[in-house]
């Protein structure tokens, strides 16, 4: 099979879902793709079952692939670059102390309290794995989706403190866990014992999370210098500008050895807030957002489009699924812990104000997404990718589900309002 048919099937499965999600499921994107991914997930089963020598030249066409590559170096960073497009700056400037300190407390304490967990865990089950991987899979596992909760906290106009808050830990945490998740990764490969050092994960992490902070710094201010001069009927080039930028930066972020990830982030954040103002015309800027909106969403279909077929790569025990159940309950502990320690902090000393019930929400409406699936499809290979990959479909299928379609009754509860209709934006 040729990697041309390979990308239209996935367009095509991708369009798919988004259109029977819009026009006849009608739920959140991120759970009404994840049921659809299962029920791909289902039919390739059954598949199996009936047309077992077209599913085995499938898998060999999946485990020929390699995708590392262009999840890594693409689709992480195209996703995190539009998402920091849709984030007003200015509003994200208001809450940044919250924000930075959930996205990266967050992370270490989360990455520790699963990676220990799920350590011991397998250990009880018979399963062996490294300390050192079930941290890396600690990391890769922490990073949150906020769609779900974001979208219903806007739609009833809950809290725009609130929303900003979830929404900007979110953005930021993608990036931290990732780098996080291949320090540990490199750290795992420089020796045989995997022991860990602390300087050396502190002085690699703030070399990588560093570096790739100030080359988003120069990229942002390049593209919108490039920006600013193009006129108003040149939105294509504007387009093709943001395109080159967001991959000459990934290609100079894996040479310099610095996160591409970051200055993805930051890049968009600059660009984004810079094309609401005056020097972008109105036009121009319209056409970006929209554009980067489509392939931000088009992206996670097809990531999730890989969450079905990823049945036919993934190691099928029921021992793994065993231990990816226990994981989402772990995960959801060590969110509960990793959020609720660094907001009681900054409410004890008076830093910020939070919403009754913050702790909880960010905890319950803490969904894992397409990016843990991402991260841990695009892994070298090792000694238990295999358990790894098992235990993050496991645990992004139960949280999309079962937190995906309960975090509307949770608002409910918190704020006190039944969410038939839009509230008044007076609220609070």
């Amino acid at each position: 099979m040729h990697i041309l048919d390979i990308v239209a099937i996935f367009v095509c499965l991708a369009g798919i879902f988004i259109y029977v999600n819009t026009y006849f499921i009608k739920l959140p994107s991120s759970i009404g793709l994840m049921l659809m991914a299962l029920c791909l997930s289902f039919c390739i089963l059954v598949a199996g079952w009936l047309f077992p020598d077209f599913i085995i030249g499938t898998e060999r066409v999946m485990e020929n692939y390699d995708y590392s590559d262009v999840l890594y170096q693409v689709v992480l960073i195209f996703m995190l670059f539009a998402g920091a497009l849709q984030i007003d700056f200015k509003k994200l400037a208001q809450e940044k102390w919250p924000v930075l300190i959930l996205a990266t407390a967050s992370i270490f304490i989360s990455t520790v309290i699963v990676g220990l967990g799920i350590f011991y865990i397998l250990k009880f089950s018979g399963i062996h794995l490294d300390l050192i991987y079930c941290l890396v899979f600690g990391a890769l596992i922490s990073p949150t989706d906020p769609i779900a909760l974001t979208s219903t906290i806007k739609k009833y106009n809950l809290s725009k403190r609130l929303a900003i808050q979830v929404s900007g830990e979110s953005l930021f945490n993608d990036g931290v866990a990732v780098v996080l998740a291949l320090t540990l990764l490199d750290l795992a490969h420089t020796g045989e014992d995997h022991r860990i050092s602390f300087w050396d994960v502190g002085f690699i992490f703030s070399l990588d999370v560093g570096g790739g902070i100030i080359l988003g710094l120069i990229l942002g201010f390049v593209g919108y210098r490039l920006l600013k001069y193009i006129d108003n009927d040149q939105s294509e080039l504007e387009i093709l500008v943001t395109l080159a930028l967001v991959l000459t930066g990934a290609q100079i972020a894996t040479v310099l050895h610095i996160s591409a990830k970051q200055a993805a982030v930051v890049a968009g954040l600059i660009i984004g807030n810079e094309g609401r103002g005056n020097y972008i015309t109105s036009v121009t800027s319209d056409y970006v957002f929209k554009f980067w909106s489509l392939m931000e969403e088009s992206l996670n279909a097809m990531l999730f489009v890989l969450i079905g077929l990823e049945m036919l790569v993934i190691t099928i025990r029921l021992d793994y699924f065993a231990a990816g159940f226990f994981a989402f309950t772990l995960i959801l502990v060590a969110r509960f812990i990793s959020v609720g320690i660094p907001i009681k902090l900054m409410s004890v000393f008076k830093q910020h104000h939070f919403e009754k019930h913050s702790v909880t929400i960010m905890t319950w409406g803490g969904l894992r997404g397409g990016i843990p699936i991402a991260l841990s499809l695009s892994l070298p290979e090792f000694e238990g990718k295999d358990i790894i990959v098992t235990m993050t479909y496991t645990v992004v299928v139960l949280s999309i589900l079962f937190q995906g379609l309960t975090v509307r009754k949770l608002l409910e509860y918190s704020f006190g309002v039944r969410l038939e209709k839009p509230v008044n934006a007076d609220h609070h």
